[in-house]
Formats: C-alpha cells, structure tokens, sequence
C-alpha cells in the first residue's frame, strides 16, 4: 500500500507540476488585466520545441529554455494584438490556441511517438531520500519539481505583494487609468506579464514532454489550458494558494491511473475525466464564494478590458 501511495504522490508532483507551472504564468498576466485563453497553444508551442530542442543534442534544460523563448516569441505576438492594437482578448487567445496547436502538430510530426532524447533526471538527496514514503516521493524528484512547487510560487507572491513593481502590475489589473495617472506605464507593464506569462506557459509544455510524459504526440497537452485558467480562479489569483490547487489536481490524476491500474469497478473513461470535472466544480464554486463577500475569489477589476488612455 505504502508503494501504491508513494507513485500516487509522485504522479501527482509531476502531472500537478505542469499545471502549477502555466497557471504561474497566467497569473502574472490575469494581474495585469489580460485573459490570455491562449495556454493551451503556448503549451504545446513549449512542448514541440523542447522535444525538438533534446532531440538535437540539447540538454533538458536547455531544452526548456528553448520552449520559453519559442512561446515568449508567441506571447510577443499576442500582447501586440491586445495590448497595443487592443483587439478582442478572447477571440485573440482562442486563435493563439488554435494556431499555437496547430504548428506544434505541423512541426512536431515527425517526432510523434519518438521518446525524449533528453529528460530531467531524478536526484536523491543524501539521507532524506531514504526516508519512507516522503524519500521517494518529495527526496528523489528531478531538481525542477522544488523550482516549481517551492522557489517559484514564493518568489512570484513576494514579487507580487511586496515589490513596487508588483504593487504597479496589480494597479494596472484593477484601475489602469489610476495606475496611469500615478505614472504607471500600463501598455508597458501588460505587454511585460503578457510575454512572461507565455515563457512560463512554454515552460509548463516542455516539463511536460521532458519530465511527465518524456513524449511528443500531437494533442498531448489534453486541455492542460484550459485547466491551468480554472486553477488561477480556483486559487483566488494568490500564487501560495494555487499551489495547494495545483496538488489536488495532481492527486485526482492520479487517483485515475490507479484506479485503472488496479482494475477498479469504475469505468476508465470515467476516471479519465475527473480532472475536467474537477475543472469544472473549480469554475463554479469561486463565483459563488464571492457572492458571499469573499472577496479573495474576485478578480482584477479591469481583467479583459482593453485600456483606452484618455486624451487630455
């Protein structure tokens, strides 16, 4: 049993870390007033150029920065359509999904099916990986699983809530005409979180294919997107809070391969689709708190409206 719990948890760090790793991302961007729906192809973008990245003789973390640069260069694409041209976000972020997937299948063809050349590899710590159940679990993971689920979501809560700059990016997500008239250069500091938030989405696509799944086949980030948007919601837009989310979804993954790999009374496509479920329940439930006054479930104020600086 201790076993069967053991390669639960850690099914759970590294499906959970792929999630916790894009909605890092989003966050940054929801902050700052954009609804980036365009994950999912960031993703994949991420994804594509990591395999690719490893197949020609690149290290994993080589690798990964290569998916970063690829997405960032997307997210610079995208933040000039709906920051600068102020185009429709939603309709923006559905093309960059749909084109963003659309490439990595096209490019990414002839490496479908193909193992990864290069993975991030497990480290065991001296002593503590020898404990029961946690050295195994938390103590043999590959060194990017303690940037994801540590380093980063306190680095991105102490950026966001004890910074000058993270005070500016929240202004700019709740009033950017107050932000403006306080000397906030808006378009720059959305354009800023739109491409982060897209390096990171391309990070969360190659942890993906060099870490979980260590793979590349087309349509393999199975609506990971559209999980990571409903997991910022759920987590109220804090990133310490996402991080628990972010291990409930790893869990229910990964209840689902157990549960198929014990030969449960349940149907498999049953236990395939708890996630999405899950995805679901957390898309309605936030609303509903925050209608109670709760209002760590709100959202920026001004997150989808384009801004339209006043002329004086």
């Amino acid at each position: 049993m201790i076993d069967v719990l053991t390669g639960m948890f850690v099914t759970a760090l590294l499906a959970g870390g792929v999630l916790l790793l894009g909605a890092l991302g989003e966050l940054i961007a929801e902050r700052a007033g954009v609804f980036n729906l365009g994950v999912e192809g960031l993703m994949a973008i991420g994804g594509v150029t990591g395999i690719i990245a490893v197949a020609n003789g690149a290290p994993a973390l080589l690798g990964m920065l290569c998916a970063m640069l690829a997405a960032a260069a997307f997210g610079c694409v995208f933040a000039a359509s709906i920051v600068l041209l102020r185009a429709n976000q939603t309709l923006c972020g559905l093309a960059l999904t749909v084109s963003g997937g659309g490439l990595a299948a096209a490019v990414g063809q002839s490496y479908s099916g193909h193992p990864a050349a290069a993975v991030f590899a497990s480290v065991h710590i001296p002593l503590l990986s020898a404990l029961p159940f946690l050295g195994r679990a938390v103590f043999s993971q590959n060194p990017i699983i303690y940037v994801i689920w540590i380093i980063l979501p306190l680095a991105l809560h102490a950026l966001l809530f004890r910074t000058r700059w993270g005070i500016s990016l929240r202004a700019v997500g709740e009033d950017p005409a107050a932000a403006d008239a306080s000397g906030v250069y808006v378009l720059r500091v959305q354009f800023a979180a739109v491409v982060a938030g897209a390096a990171l989405a391309g990070a969360a696509g190659a942890f993906l294919t060099l870490a979980y799944i260590t793979s590349w086949s087309d349509g393999i980030t199975g609506g990971r997107g559209w999980i990571v948007i409903a997991l910022v919601i759920f987590g109220g837009f804090k990133p310490l809070n996402m991080v628990l989310g972010a291990l409930l979804f790893g869990l229910i993954t990964a209840l689902g391969f157990v549960g198929q790999a014990r030969d449960w009374p349940v149907p498999p496509a049953f236990l395939s689709m708890m996630p999405y479920l899950a995805t679901i329940a957390c898309m309605i439930l936030p609303p509903l708190l925050a209608r109670q006054k709760r209002s760590r479930f709100l959202a920026p104020a001004a997150l989808g409206v384009p801004y339209f600086r006043e002329q004086r």
